[in-house]
């Protein structure tokens, strides 16, 4: 029978091979907390996951209840996830990375009343544990839980709450997407049977990733699907290039995940023999650019898969190019899972013709077109239903498709910034940089970034005392106060200082020309370069997330 949640997933490979490994990584990796690498058994962790759930039933909690995670990729996160999915306890993993302001609102907005922490956390916990949640690090006693959240749940059931997860819309704070058993089953389902390039054996596959388990990606595909295959787990905790390809040949990698950023900085090492070294089959790497992805291929051997989702989508309404050719240098992201219904409409929501862009609506096929996706935004019905306006999810991609079926990125439609894989939206930078009493008025916009995608580019306009200061040493303070409350992937790269915002005859912000402008200052000049002190900020943060 199959499995119908994570843990049910561990638990029926570990009783048939509890021998396999589940969760490895070689000294080469030179993680901080395992310096001589670690391997664990389908058997062991599973026996972990027992003791664990035990003591949080004794403890009183149960399905229904939600736990904050801040584990990072570390062993003890998978043992802490599949132990409280066992008893049907919804997790909210949360990044290290982000700011004590940032951390106290998906505590009140999930409403966990636990969070279990490394230690090395305990300056960000502090500062944002709400009054009614407690802290704990892994192995401490655990608190007596809370009154149940959720009534109703059962553990093991398609339809329990498996994880929150936030995710940064065009709407300004994160929406916490509710992610069912059944969201985690579709999508790593569809990650074993892609086909093609990435046929998976049952097994025998590893797959090594330094993508973080708060995200959909490492989370559902990675850990689920390799559960699922009887593969193992490579769960590196931060991206190496020094040390990659002596990591990915020493864990015996066949597969690999990364995001557009690491084909881009992995192609600027000087050739090395250890790189040819590997075993890998595919790389899984969504948003690589189309012209970094054929150099990439040929120079290391290892053919790249694109696929399009999104946290809402899951692998209900998913794409990849597993199973297709397409013409070099163009930012195809594959053909529609079978299961996928499909439109591609303009602003007044009629079908475009084909080859010419319009946005992605997507659903499931069948009498329930919700089947499989996220299970709504926690809180937030409204918010909800205007994203399946009309029985139709709306993504805010543009895409347009062609006569073979094969779909492509066109642009966003939303106003957010795609850095590095994450999703920034650009309200939530604006609210923050508002708050500077030298700034009159601010607007933010993707710039182009051939390393990460896209960068935050912020157009201010200063307050009447802070036009006459120096522009330099501003915009240095403008980021050090953004920094107080944005993590570091969110402060802007650039600074342009402006006399006013492109508005249109309805006063109505111009953010297509800001996007234009973005791209022509950088050409041209006329701005200021943060990234260097931006870096700085995320350096400087380091020592308080040792490890990670």
């Amino acid at each position: 029978m199959a499995p119908s949640s994570p843990y049910s997933a561990l638990r029926q490979k570990a009783l048939a091979r509890p021998d396999l490994p589940l969760l490895l990584a070689p000294a080469s990796a030179a993680l901080p907390y395992a310096p001589d690498g670690f391997r664990f058994s389908y058997g062991a962790i599973h026996d972990a996951c027992l003791a664990l759930r035990d003591r949080f039933a004794a403890a009183g909690y149960t399905a229904g209840d939600r736990v904050a995670l801040l584990l990072e990729n570390r062993p003890e996160f998978f043992v802490h996830w599949l132990a409280l999915n066992a008893l049907g306890v919804s997790i909210v993993p949360i990044n290290p990375d982000m700011r004590a302001e940032e951390l106290r609102f998906q505590l009140e907005v999930s409403g966990a009343r636990l969070v279990v922490a490394l230690a090395e956390h305990d300056a960000l916990v502090t500062g944002g544990l709400t009054a009614d949640a407690v802290a704990v690090h892994p192995g401490d006693p655990l608190p007596q839980a809370a009154p149940q959240m959720l009534a109703g749940t059962t553990a093991g059931d398609p339809d329990c709450e498996c994880a929150l997860l936030f995710t940064s819309g065009s709407s300004g704070k994160p929406k916490a997407c509710i992610l069912s058993n059944r969201y985690f089953m579709t999508l790593a389902d569809w990650y074993v049977t892609q086909g093609g390039i990435a046929e998976m054996g049952e097994d025998c596959e590893i797959a090594l990733t330094p993508l973080p388990f708060f995200h959909m990606n490492a989370l559902g595909c990675t850990a689920v699907g390799m559960m699922v295959k009887g593969g193992a787990i490579v769960p590196l905790d931060r991206f190496s290039a020094r040390r990659w390809w002596a990591t990915v040949a020493d864990s015996g990698a066949t597969i690999v995940h990364c995001l557009g950023v690491i084909p881009a900085i992995l192609l600027q090492l000087p050739e090395d023999p250890a790189e040819r070294l590997h075993k890998a089959r595919f790389a899984l790497g969504p948003g690589v650019d189309a012209r970094h992805k054929q150099v990439f291929e040929a120079r290391y051997g290892l053919p790249i898969v694109e696929a399009w989702a999104m946290t809402e989508t899951g692998g209900a309404a998913v794409t990849t190019t597993a199973r297709d050719d397409y013409e070099a240098g163009r930012r195809c992201i594959g053909r529609a899972r079978d299961s996928m219904d499909y439109r591609i409409v303009d602003d007044a929501g009629q079908d475009v013709p084909l080859g010419e862009p319009g946005e992605l609506l997507v659903r499931a096929k069948g009498d329930d077109p919700r089947r499989g996706f996220f299970s709504g935004y926690l809180g937030d019905p409204t918010a909800t239903e205007e994203a399946w306006a009309g029985g139709w999810f709306h993504t805010g991609d543009l895409v347009h498709g062609d006569q073979g079926g094969l779909l492509y990125f066109f642009d966003r439609k939303k106003s957010v910034v795609r850095r590095s894989g994450e999703n920034i939206a650009v309200l939530e930078v604006e609210a923050v940089l508002n708050r500077d009493p030298a700034i009159e008025a601010v607007a933010v916009a993707p710039a182009p970034d051939d390393l990460r995608g896209e960068e935050v580019f912020a157009f201010v306009v200063l307050s009447g005392e802070a036009r006459t200061r120096d522009r330099d040493t501003l915009a240095g303070e403008i980021l050090q106060q953004a920094a107080q409350s944005l993590s570091y992937h969110k402060l802007p790269g650039y600074i342009a200082f402006i006399d006013a915002l492109p508005v249109g005859s309805t006063q109505k912000l111009q953010r297509g020309v800001l996007k234009s402008e973005a791209a022509r200052l950088l050409t041209e000049g006329g701005m200021l370069d943060l990234r260097q002190d931006k870096a700085a900020i995320r350096k400087a943060d380091k020592p308080a997330a040792a490890g990670g």
